[in-house]
């Protein structure tokens, strides 16, 4: 009997085993879909630089020269050679350069600093010294 329950398990696991490569490649194949659609994305504008970061974890920058079925074309803005990069070796695409660019953050700090200057000179005259129990007093 235990043989039997031994035997059904295995064989139960043996299965199970050969079908989570095939889930595997599906899933891959994804992925590369999902990478192909940004790099085409990113593609239509040519004077952009992107960031490549591939499975190894390594990254380069450089505009997108080509898109192919297979790969795109990758130049490198410093010397201007290109390399053909396969979709399979890719992790990610993005922008580069993607966050807040300084002058943004001097912009938002200048908001933030106009308003607690204002909160600090309006807040007295209209209060009144405390006097006053209504509204921002």
């Amino acid at each position: 009997m235990i043989k039997r329950h031994l035997a059904v398990t295995l064989s139960g696991i043996i299965t199970a085993l050969s079908f989570s490569p095939a889930i595997a490649t599906a899933q891959s194949t994804t992925e590369i879909e999902k990478i192909r659609a940004r790099v085409q994305t990113l593609s239509t504008s040519k004077d952009s630089q992107v960031e490549v970061k591939f499975r190894d974890h390594t990254k380069i920058k450089g505009y997108i020269g080509s898109v192919e079925p297979l790969s795109f074309t990758l130049k490198n803005p410093k010397d201007g050679t290109s390399q053909s990069i396969t979709y399979s070796e890719v992790e990610s695409v993005s922008k580069a350069g993607g966050g807040i660019s300084t002058k943004t953050w001097l912009i938002l700090g200048g908001v933030a600093a106009g308003a607690v200057t204002t909160w600090l000179v309006v807040k007295p005259a209209v209060c009144d010294g405390g006097a006053q129990t209504r509204g921002i007093c």
